[in-house]
């Protein structure tokens, strides 16, 4: 009798028959994939193959690979979960949950691997960014309006990309050495600057000349619900 079959690799699983249990084999097979591959090398036919599914199957879960890693790894995932609260507190929380997570990473979070991609697949770096944007826009505009909301949103997840190549990537510099406390209160400033809508100067100018209601309306602060501090 043929050992073959002892010798397979332990990649393949047996094929998995509850319709329930689809789900969570594949985002358990997709996590062990993206962490031992990295998001780049990973591929859906690889984490079916994990899961005991079909390519197709996985498809028709998630939509495609940036939807299933964001999916199965922590971030963007995890914001919808944040912003329920005291408007005014949301960036406390956010930055709270961003450097808790980051400090605890296992080298696999959402932005380590944007990064990562970046350098070597500027195709798939793009994708991924695309999708954790619209995750995020999703969750950010229940509490964001104004016309400028967008911005803030794109200018969020430039700080918090901007933090993750300094402290977690390079691993040098002020960014990288202070404790995570002293980077919670850093970036919650930063962050409270940015859910409120700037007043440009042209702006201000035509509000003043113009003294009309409308005007103040219009460069009111769109950060519903926050107490200015």
């Amino acid at each position: 009798m043929s050992d073959e079959s002892t010798n397979a690799p332990a990649l393949t699983r047996k094929r998995v028959r509850a319709p329930e249990a689809h789900r969570e084999a594949i985002l358990d097979a997709a996590r062990a994939a993206f962490a031992e591959r990295g998001y780049a090398r990973a591929t859906i036919r690889e984490i079916a193959g994990r899961a005991g599914v079909t390519h197709g199957l996985v498809m028709r879960h998630f939509g495609s690979k940036e939807q299933l890693f964001l999916a199965s790894v922590p971030g963007p995932r995890d914001l919808p979960e944040l912003v329920p609260g005291p408007p005014e507190m949301l960036p406390d929380r956010i930055a709270q949950a961003f450097v808790a997570r980051m400090e605890h990473s296992d080298g696999n979070d959402p932005f380590l691997a944007l990064i990562r991609s970046a350098a070597s697949d500027e195709q798939a770096a793009t994708g991924l960014y695309e999708a954790m944007r619209r995750s995020s826009a999703a969750a950010y505009r229940t509490v964001l309006s104004g016309p400028d909301a967008d911005e803030r949103i794109d200018l969020i997840a430039s700080q918090l990309i901007g933090v993750t190549f300094s402290r977690y990537v390079l691993r040098s510099g002020p960014v990288a050495e202070m404790p995570p406390e002293r980077l919670v209160a850093y970036l919650t400033q930063t962050l409270r600057c940015l859910l409120e809508p700037v007043v440009l100067p042209e702006a201000a100018a035509s509000s003043t000349r113009s003294g009309s209601s409308a005007s103040f309306e219009s460069s009111s602060p769109s950060f519903e619900g926050t107490s200015s501090s």
